[in-house]
This record gives structure tokens, C-alpha cells and sequence, in this order.
């Protein structure tokens, strides 16, 4: 089945070296050893590679300083709801293809799973500045958001404002001071909505750029979402929970994981691409 193409925006990587990380462990990697920047600029050095410490994981290239690089996604159906899914990511690098030093190309620089928590797509040393989910808020605010077979009486008890979200829609309050959020997440969470004591899910999620990225790629098709870390645009990639399920549940350990490659492109410069094959029934991918 043919691919259809999205152009998703451009990212840039000023420092000249491009990341494409699991979304779970950006700000781990000085947990072990040193910053996400150096190992992923030893691994560009020589011309790109995949860096595997731990759980943490990622692929780092050579790039352009001084352009926009623009991001693309082939999609294919999902297996679990028939949505569009991303099969492939190609990401223009802005160099120019090196034939004497590559060939015709593909040139094979490793493979990643798809993480549950997404993909970010940025500059390695931008990343260095990543604050992950479960992190302090940055800047003093979070979201709260509830929803549940009670979500129309807690609205009448506490108000909020729909919030749409990828096939959903939950009812809440977005960039609130931090204590206000806590505490009306406290309220909701003792709330009942009968006289079982049922009542409503409730979120309270603090700002962090882990966060940030979620929320802009809640309404994307692709939960593709920007966010500015350090000054640069920042691309998070996420996956529908129930796709991610059938399709690369496991991860690693599993054997899913899919090829990252170098590759010339049709005018003639060099491209990352993340190819994500179709998937199989019973049996995985193609």
C-alpha cells in the first residue's frame, strides 16, 4: 500500500549535531556518565550513529547549522483503529550527499523502538536542557484535567472547559499556578460522585518541556507536537497507546526495533529516515 506523505514543520540543530531520542530518558543520559550532547556528538563524528546505554537510546547525525531542517512522515493505516500511523520519518539534513564517502546509499546507522512516551527530535545540545515528565514544573504552572462517568457532575460541582484531545476530550483547566492546581486536584480526587463514592480520573501535570511537547500533540493526527527547548524548535512524535500496544509493544527486548538510515534523496542531499515496516497480523511487521 502506498505512503502518504506529511510535511510535519522543521527543527533545527544550531550546534551541527541532530538527535532522535526515546522521549522517556532524554534528561537521563547524565545519570550515566555524562551529558545526551557529548556521546551523541561522539556518535556523529563519524557520520552518524546509535548511541544504547541502559534504557536510554538514540541516533545522532551530522547536520546543517544555519537552516531549517524540514521533517516529513510517511503514513500507513493503524493496525488497532485504522488511523493514520507513521511508517517512515525523513528528516533533511541539509548537507549534501558525499557519494565518494558513501556510495549510492543507504547507509545503515543503527535502529530504535518506538517509545510509548514518543520521540523528540532536536538538537543535541539543546537537549541537554530537556526536562522530562515527572520533573518539577519550570515554570510554576500546570495543567489539570479530569474526566469519567461522573465528569458532567463534577462540572456542574467544580466547572472546567472541554479540552480536545486525539480521539478524546477531557473537561479541566490548562496554566495554572501550581498550588492552585494541587489543590483543586485534591478537591476533585475526594469528591464523590454517588453515594459509593465514585467519582472522577483526575491529571495534575506540571509544565515541563516533556509535558509541553504531549500537550501540543494532542490534536495533531500524527501526535506530532513543537516546542521550544533552549531557544530551538523541538519535535516530540507520539504514538495512539492502543497502536503502540499491537504493533511495538515490548520494544527492544521484543525484537521491535526499525532501521535508521542515511540516505541520498531525490536532489541530491543526505536524509535521516526512520523506517517503521507494515504490520503483520500475527506476526509483528513485514
Amino acid at each position: 500500500m502506498p505512503e502518504n506523505r506529511v510535511d510535519l514543520g522543521v527543527v533545527t540543530a544550531p550546534s551541527g549535531v541532530l538527535v532522535l531520542g526515546m522521549a522517556s530518558w532524554i534528561d537521563y543520559w547524565p545519570r550515566l556518565g555524562g551529558s545526551l550532547s557529548r556521546r551523541a556528538a561522539a556518535a556523529a563524528s563519524s557520520g552518524g550513529g546509535h548511541v544504547h546505554e541502559w534504557l536510554c537510546e538514540m541516533v545522532a547525525v551530522p547536520a546543517a547549522v544555519d537552516v531549517p531542517l524540514t521533517v516529513r512522515a510517511g503514513t500507513a493505516a493503524s493496525p488497532f483503529d485504522g488511523g493514520p500511523t507513521i511508517a517512515t520519518l525523513e528528516i533533511d539534513l541539509g548537507l549534501p550527499w558525499s557519494s565518494a564517502a558513501e556510495g549510492d546509499g543507504p547507509k545503515a546507522i543503527g535502529d530504535l523502538p518506538v517509545d510509548p512516551c514518543g520521540m523528540v527530535l532536536g538538537d543535541a545540545i539543546a537537549l541537554d536542557s530537556w526536562t522530562g515528565d515527572g520533573r518539577p514544573s519550570d515554570d510554576g504552572l500546570a495543567d489539570v484535567t479530569y474526566w469519567g462517568g461522573y465528569a458532567d457532575a463534577a462540572q456542574r460541582e467544580f466547572g472546567g472547559e472541554f479540552i480536545p484531545r486525539h480521539n478524546s476530550r477531557v473537561r479541566g483547566w490548562l496554566d495554572l499556578p501550581l498550588e492552585e492546581a494541587k489543590a483543586i486536584g485534591g478537591s476533585l480526587r475526594a469528591w464523590s460522585g454517588d453515594e459509593q463514592g465514585r467519582g472522577v480520573m483526575v491529571a495534575v501535570e506540571e509544565h515541563t518541556d516533556f509535558h509541553r511537547f504531549s500537550r501540543a500533540s494532542r490534536a495533531h493526527p500524527l501526535l506530532v507536537g513543537a516546542v521550544e527547548v533552549a531557544g530551538c524548535p523541538v519535535m516530540g512524535i507520539g504514538w495512539d497507546s492502543g497502536d503502540h500496544s499491537i504493533r511495538h509493544r515490548g520494544e527492544r527486548r521484543f525484537g521491535h526495533v526499525y532501521p535508521v538510515t542515511l540516505e541520498r534523496d531525490h536532489e541530491g542531499r543526505t536524509a535521516l529516515r526512520w523506517t517503521i515496516p507494515p504490520y503483520v497480523p500475527g506476526g509483528g511487521t513485514a
